[in-house]
């Protein structure tokens, strides 16, 4: 399973998301502390700088390579600083099946498509659920799919239930594409008989809201009845935090979000806390999604159940 994360408020350096703090994402990619599986199957960011160019573009880059080694992502992260950000390490289990490649790299964003998005999780039986899903998305945008990810077809799902696929979604827009796209999900698993626990973490940017959503389908349903080949990714919920507040910084020491909810100015959202200090991170509910835009300069957080 994959390890990501989402930020949304005043300008951070990217290396204090990514390198610095004690569980920083690249750290994660050999050392998670909530999840004991490597990801060692790529990194991928998307990262939004107002004051450059062209700033509703965001930055973006991948690999393939361990990003623990990136001396080039290293030194990006030391220079760009970016008011949102999604990131994402890829972890798969070992399959001659499994392509690595740039194709399969996460976060997935369309040409011309403000929304980005990555995964934590899989579909079980996927190659059968595929035509499935692709009977709801319009052929302009399934010619983008480039790789061979279940990901990637949710995330042109979610975009097939916007008003405009490629802009912002407004409003409660966004949470209710994500809505659709897992009932329609789970109405194709119903007709297929497929009733595997199936873990759907997402994480979702735009450069002015983020969205996390804490999913599994048929929770606790295995395809062995030999429990020494399941894997601990699926017997407990898919770890997922969030922490709100004035400053996301190195305080006394310590890396920590400082200043409280009631004064943020920006949120965190992570497969796992980033900080040794965890008592601002709070767990985001199994089945929900967090949404969060920026109004007035300060993060407005809504977490919506769903179904």
């Amino acid at each position: 399973m994959c390890r990501a994360l989402l930020y949304l408020g005043e300008p951070v350096p990217l290396s204090h998301l990514l390198h610095e703090p004690d569980s920083a994402l690249v750290r994660q990619a050999t050392m998670p502390k909530m999840l004991h599986m490597l990801n060692l199957a790529g990194f991928g960011l998307r990262a939004w700088d107002a004051a450059s160019l062209g700033p509703e573009k965001p930055w973006a880059y991948g690999s393939t390579t361990l990003p623990v080694f990136d001396r080039n992502l290293e030194n990006l992260a030391a220079k760009v600083a970016a008011g949102a950000v999604l990131a994402h390490v890829r972890g798969v289990a070992y399959s001659t099946a499994v392509d690595i490649s740039l194709a399969n790299v996460h976060p997935f964003q369309f040409p011309g498509a403000r929304l980005a998005m990555a995964h934590n999780g899989d579909l079980a039986r996927f190659a059968e659920l595929r035509p499935e899903i692709a009977a709801h998305v319009p052929a302009g945008l399934a010619r983008h799919v480039r790789g061979t990810t279940d990901s990637e077809w949710i995330y042109a799902l979610v975009l097939s239930g916007l008003r405009d696929p490629y802009g912002s979604p407004e409003g409660d827009e966004l949470p209710a594409a994500i809505a659709r796209a897992l009932a329609l999900v789970r109405e194709a698993r119903g007709r297929l008989g497929i009733d595997t626990s199936s873990s759907v973490n997402l994480f979702f940017a735009d450069g002015a809201q983020i969205a996390a959503v804490r999913y599994c389908f048929d929770f606790g349903r295995y395809a062995t009845a030999d429990p020494a080949r399941v894997h601990e990714a699926n017997l407990s919920f898919l770890s997922l935090w969030y922490t709100l507040g004035r400053d996301y910084d190195r305080h006394e020491g310590e890396w920590k979000m400082v200043g409280g909810a009631g004064d943020a100015r920006s949120i965190l959202v992570a497969s796992e806390p980033l900080t040794r200090d965890v008592a601002s991170w709070v767990e985001v509910p199994e089945y929900s999604v967090l949404h969060a835009r920026l109004e007035g300069g300060r993060p407005s957080v809504a977490i919506r159940y769903l179904d």
